[in-house]
């Protein structure tokens, strides 16, 4: 098992790797995307002295972007230099990297819910997966690390189902902890995770309270410097980031063309960076959060309409067929059949898995259908879907193996009348 592991990961890395000199993908080199590179700009502010500064070119202090990838942006650029060809080289070797690692949590996973030859399924198919190959190569951001965290978040969920183990417990906690501190959008699904576990072992009459206790509190004391730093700086309490407020006025202030606004972003428009440098970076969001919902509450029809267009994009990457729209994103007439059969698929593993396996079918379904939620209503973007990818991958691989397997089941087996039986999959 361990050699053929290795042969997958060496191929996802090579796939991934193989890619990053095509001219089409990012180059955090061109001026254009050098200063607009939040996590660079953290970066840079880290190894400058100021500490965790604004992702936004201010020499202010800033919660705009959590902690970890910053951090890891600034090693590179510590041994390498800030915004080197060898530094960008290397944060990209290191998504690269991060994703390729995924398969292994991936196998593991699948091979827990649906029997070996689904985990081999899913092991191949994220090593050859195209949206792995290329935003891991293409787009330098927590995603990748996210990812990852979240699909070990899920094996420990796997087996925190069946083991009240403190250990165990604890490990989903602080791995919880890191992961919201990698990207706070992770935590709307940790309760989720935790309270389908405890009910599991209630149902078998094992001891659940203290191990989510303890959970919880590992959690907790993983975020906790987070948040001490934060109400330090600011003097208030701040949950996880503080741009809320520009996050929302970006999808809800009237413009639909594109399904948001980044040329209103203060990295892109010299007078709302004034703004922002002028009234200061929590005054500048919580004015930009007014904005919007003042927008909404003038036009909630609009708003309603939005969210279903959101809902719809992120699922199917449709937004419009408007010729200027498609001059912003011309790759989307390709990417729509390939994301909207993604889902499908998808949906057709929860579908063939609930008959044998309904209690896997709801703790992907509930991560799969919380995790975006939010997105609905602020604004949505490709890459904050990638972290649910590996589901994507297992379910799909593990419907199409269940298909191959009853085409086979029908090819081989003449019918007999009324004892047509579809074959197990185990």
């Amino acid at each position: 098992m361990r050699r053929r592991l290795a042969v997958v990961l060496l191929v996802a890395l090579a796939l991934r790797l193989a890619v990053l000199p095509l001219p089409n993908f990012e180059n955090l080199m061109d001026a254009d995307h050098i200063h607009a590179w939040e996590q660079g700009n953290v970066a840079e502010a880290l190894l400058a002295g100021r500490g965790f500064g604004s992702a936004l070119m201010s020499n202010q202090p800033s919660a705009i972007m959590p902690p970890v990838y910053p951090l890891i942006v600034a090693v590179m650029f510590h041994f390498f230099g800030v915004h080197t060809p060898a530094s960008i080289l290397a944060v990209h070797v290191f998504d690269c990297l991060i994703n390729t690692l995924a398969c292994i949590p991936i196998f593991l996973m699948a091979r827990r819910s649906f029997g070996e030859r689904a985990g081999w399924w899913a092991a191949w198919g994220w090593a050859i997966f195209p949206y792995g190959i290329y935003f891991s190569a293409a787009w330098a951001w927590s995603t990748h690390l996210l990812l990852l965290c979240l699909c070990w978040l899920l094996v420990l969920a796997q087996h925190m189902e069946e083991s009240p183990r403190l250990a165990l417990w604890a490990g989903f906690g602080l791995l919880a902890g890191f992961a919201g501190l990698t990207e706070p959008s992770v935590l709307v699904v940790i309760p989720f995770l935790l309270v389908l576990a405890c009910w599991r072992l209630a149902r078998e009459k094992k001891q659940w309270m203290l191990p989510g206790i303890v959970s919880s509190l590992a959690m907790a004391a993983a975020l906790s410097p987070w948040l001490i730093r934060n109400a330090m700086v600011f003097h208030r309490f701040i949950p996880m980031r503080d741009s809320m407020g520009l996050e929302m006025w970006m999808g809800n202030n009237g413009y639909d063309l594109h399904w948001t606004s980044n040329d209103l972003n203060p990295l892109h428009d010299p007078q709302e960076l004034a703004a922002f440098n002028s009234m200061g970076e929590l005054a500048y969001m919580n004015y930009k959060a007014q904005e919007a919902k003042a927008y909404i509450r003038e036009h909630p029809a609009w708003y309603m309409w939005m969210c279903v267009r959101r809902s719809f994009y992120l699922w199917t990457g449709f937004w419009s067929f408007n010729r200027d729209y498609l001059k912003l994103e011309p790759m989307d007439p390709a990417n729509i059949p390939f994301a909207t059969t993604l889902t499908l698929l998808m949906l057709l593993g929860l579908l063939t898995a609930w008959r044998d396996a309904p209690l896997e079918v709801i703790r992907y379904g509930g991560v799969l259908f919380l995790y975006p939620l939010m997105y609905y209503f602020v604004h949505p973007e490709a890459y904050r879907m990638r972290p649910l990818d590996p589901l994507f991958v297992i379910l799909g691989c593990y419907a199409l193996l269940v298909l191959r397997e009853r085409l086979k089941a029908s090819a081989t087996v003449p019918a007999v009348p009324g004892t047509a039986e579809a074959p197990a999959m185990k």
